[in-house]
C-alpha cells in the first residue's frame, strides 16, 4: 500500500518541495524496486530546466538501458504518493541543505532520517553541466577518521585518487547488489580479505547500514598486525557495530555464508584461494582485482602462430594474464556465476586496476560446453595446471 498517510512521507514532501522550490534540490534516488519490470533497478531524480520551465526529470535506469521522463513537480508528487510504499521502498533525497532517507520495511513500518547536509556545495547547474553522481558523500565520518576529508568534509587533495576509487568501488557494488538482490536480505555477511587500512572495507559498511539500511556484518582479514589493529580501534571510534578485523590470510582463514567476498589486489594464486572460497561458501558477489600473475606464465608454451608475437617478455606477460584471468572468469561461469572482467578505474589513478565480478545465478545452467572450452585453452597453451580449477576439483 502507498505510504500517503503518514507524518514520515509528509515530510519527505514538504522537504522535496522546499528545495526543488528554491533551487537546493541536488537528487532523489528511488530504490528497493518490486514490481513487474524485473530489469528495472532504481530510478534517480534530477532537476532540470527545458524550455525555461523547471522540471523534474526521471532517469528510469534498467539492467540493459536507460529512459528518462520528465515531470512537473506536480506529476512527481502524485508519483510518490502512488509508488512509495508499493512498487519502491526506499527513497534518498539530497538537497543543499538537508540529506534524507525514507525507507519502509518488509511489515510496512516507515522509517525517515532527516540531517543537515554538512557538505553544502553551491547548486549543480540544471543545465546538462553537473558535477558527477556520488555514491558515497563527503561528510561520511569515517572518511575523515581515515584520513579522506578534513575537519570540514573537504577532500584531502593527497587521497583525492582514493576517493575516486571509494566512489567507483561502491558505484560497481550497488549495480551488483540490485541484480542479485541483496538489499532485501534481513542480514548480510561480507568478507573482505587483504583489507589493509580498510577504506573500501568501511565503505562497504556505511553504504549497507547507511544507505540501504541492512544489518550487516563484516569482517575484514588483514596480514599486518599493526593494520588489524588501527582499523580495530577506528571502529570503535566510531561506535560501529558490525564491523571487525582479524589476522590472517584468504590462504587460512575458514569461512561461512559469506554473501560478498572482496579481494583486491590478491597477488598471484591468492586470487584464486579467494574465488573458491567465495564459490565454496556460495557468495551472491565475488569481486577480485588480481595481480603477479606468475603460476600460468612459466607453463605457457608459445603456439607456432603466436610465436613471433610472444617471444618479446612484455607481450608474454601481457598474455600470461589474460590467459590467467580469462580462464577464472570461465571457471566462475562453470560454478554457478555471471562473470565480467573490466577495467574498474581508469589507469591514471592506480596501475593495478583489473577487476573481476562474479555475480551467483538464479537459476543453473549446463556448464559442460564452458569446460570443454577451458580445456581446449589450456591445451592450446600447454597449460598442465590452473589452481582455482586445482582447488574446485579437491
Amino acid at each position: 500500500m502507498p505510504i500517503i498517510n503518514t507524518a514520515e512521507f509528509d515530510l519527505f514532501l514538504q522537504t522535496c518541495n522546499n528545495a526543488f522550490s528554491h533551487q537546493q534540490l541536488h537528487r532523489i534516488v528511488l530504490s528497493k524496486y518490486k514490481g513487474d519490470e524485473i530489469e528495472l533497478k532504481r530510478i534517480t531524480i534530477r532537476p532540470v530546466v527545458l524550455k525555461e520551465q523547471q522540471l523534474l526529470s526521471f532517469l528510469y535506469e534498467y539492467k540493459t538501458n536507460h529512459v528518462t521522463k520528465n515531470l512537473t513537480l506536480s506529476e512527481a508528487t502524485d508519483f510518490f504518493s502512488t509508488e512509495l510504499g508499493t512498487h519502491f521502498f526506499n527513497a534518498h533525497l539530497l538537497s543543499n541543505e538537508w540529506e534524507m532517507q525514507l525507507s519502509v520495511s518488509k511489515k510496512g513500518k516507515v522509517l525517515a532520517k532527516k540531517y543537515a547536509n554538512k557538505n553544502k556545495t553551491s547548486q549543480e547547474s540544471n543545465h546538462h553541466d553537473r558535477n558527477k553522481n556520488r555514491f558515497v558523500e563527503q561528510d561520511r565520518p569515517y572518511l575523515k577518521e581515515l584520513g579522506v576529508t578534513d575537519n570540514r568534509g573537504n577532500i584531502i587533495p593527497a587521497m583525492s585518487r582514493k576517493w575516486k576509487q571509494i566512489n567507483k568501488f561502491i558505484e560497481v557494488l550497488s549495480r551488483a547488489i540490485d541484480n542479485t538482490g541483496l538489499a532485501n536480505n534481513n542480514k548480510v555477511h561480507i568478507a573482505d580479505f587483504g583489507s589493509g587500512k580498510a577504506y573500501l572495507t568501511f565503505a562497504v559498511h556505511d553504504y549497507f547500514v547507511d544507505k540501504l539500511n541492512v544489518e550487516t556484518a563484516v569482517t575484514g582479514v588483514e596480514l599486518r598486525q599493526n593494520l588489524v589493529d588501527l582499523c580495530n580501534n577506528t571502529a570503535q571510534k566510531l561506535a560501529l557495530q558490525g564491523i571487525k578485523f582479524e589476522q590472517g590470510d584468504v590462504q587460512h582463514f575458514k569461512a561461512q555464508g559469506i554473501n560478498i567476498m572482496i579481494a583486491l589486489h590478491a597477488c598471484d594464486i591468492a586470487t584464486d584461494y579467494a574465488l573458491h572460497m567465495g564459490i565454496r561458501t556460495g557468495a551472491e558477489i565475488i569481486m577480485c582485482s588480481p595481480c603477479c600473475h606468475k603460476q600460468i606464465r612459466p607453463q605457457m608454451k608459445s603456439p607456432e602462430m603466436l610465436a613471433p608475437l610472444l617471444q618479446h617478455g612484455i607481450h608474454m606477460g601481457q598474455e600470461a594474464e589474460m590467459v590467467t584471468d580469462g580462464l577464472r572468469a570461465l571457471l566462475l561461469e562453470a560454478n554457478g556465476y555471471d562473470t565480467q572482467v573490466f577495467e574498474f578505474i581508469s589507469l591514471e589513478h592506480t596501475s593495478k586496476n583489473k577487476m573481476i565480478l562474479a555475480q551467483k545465478r538464479k537459476q543453473p545452467r549446463d556448464n559442460s560446453a564452458i569446460l570443454a572450452q577451458i580445456a581446449s585453452i589450456k591445451a592450446f597453451y600447454g597449460i598442465k595446471e590452473q589452481c582455482l580449477e586445482t582447488l574446485l576439483k579437491n
